[in-house]
């Protein structure tokens, strides 16, 4: 399974998911999966929904692993697709940080690495994976872009290197003097985890008391819905966020508060207001 993977070129990440998630499965019934079938698949994932409580998402990613387990690897005949089906994700909205909020919750970052890594995500839209990776070449002040390499879906794409965010890194430039890794991690060879940010993200929202919930992803949102509340079109958008689909990027349009909730209501329209009161009918 793991060659099949590496000729098919799947992240090292996501080889190491399936290897997990494959291996799970097979501990649960104590069987090799070349000797498991489709009973087996339907009562794990009956397992998975009404014992473990996972999320439709998390139970996504074991079936996406074993569904390449029997087609690709076993090379099954059955209808993989019928056999190991997918469950529906509900349909949920990010919370949207005001630009208000984005200022409190930057100044309240403690440790200088942190708020700058925090800084690039909503300055130029970028997962929290993406800002730990970049590289000092990746920042062309010529050209006032950033390159992001190898994203998801090992995509590279260029994003707006916005002014304040040059002067923000060049300071931080001065004062870290990164050689290979813009934001090195405890050895100088790697760079800061994403697990790592996240935390001092979770310890930041707690100290600074403020009432939405904010992971670093929550910043990539406000930089969509802003730069939508803005003007800026939804194609543009969907560059700078490395979509692959323009519907994935839509999904700001039900959320950008002046394109939604700044539209008229019916209510304003009528001739005249609407009473609390209704006054007694007469006899």
């Amino acid at each position: 399974m793991i060659e099949d993977m590496q000729i098919r070129n799947l992240s090292v990440e996501t080889q190491k998911t399936y290897v997990l998630l494959v291996s799970g499965f097979a501990r649960h019934f104590n069987k090799s999966p070349e000797n498991l079938g489709p009973e087996q698949i339907r009562a794990y994932q009956l397992y998975l929904t009404n014992e473990r409580k996972l999320r439709p998402s998390s139970i996504n990613s074991v079936m996406a692993a074993l569904r390449f387990l029997y087609k690709v690897t076993l090379k099954k005949t059955w209808a993989v697709e019928e056999v190991i089906p997918t469950p529906k994700r509900p349909q949920r909205l990010p919370i949207i940080l005001s630009p208000e909020e984005v200022v409190r919750f930057l100044a309240a970052v403690s440790i200088t690495k942190h708020r700058v890594i925090l800084t690039t995500c909503y300055a130029a839209g970028l997962r929290i994976s993406e800002a730990v990776a970049l590289k000092a070449p990746a920042i062309d002040s010529q050209r006032m872009v950033v390159r992001v390499e190898q994203g998801k879906g090992q995509k590279d794409r260029y994003v707006m290197l916005s002014p304040k965010l040059l002067a923000t890194l060049r300071d931080w430039w001065r004062l870290e003097r990164p050689r290979h890794w813009l934001f090195p991690g405890n050895t100088p060879d790697r760079h800061i985890t994403a697990s790592a940010v996240t935390k001092a993200c979770k310890e930041t929202v707690s100290i600074s008391k403020m009432s939405k919930p904010i992971t670093p992803h929550s910043l990539r949102h406000a930089f969509s819905v802003h730069l939508l509340e803005q003007g800026t079109d939804i194609r543009t958008i969907q560059l700078l966020l490395g979509h692959r689909s323009l519907a994935t990027t839509a999904r700001y349009l039900r959320i950008a508060t002046t394109k939604v909730c700044s539209t008229t209501s019916p209510l304003d329209l009528l001739p005249r207001p609407v009473p609390i009161h209704t006054p007694p009918t007469t006899p």
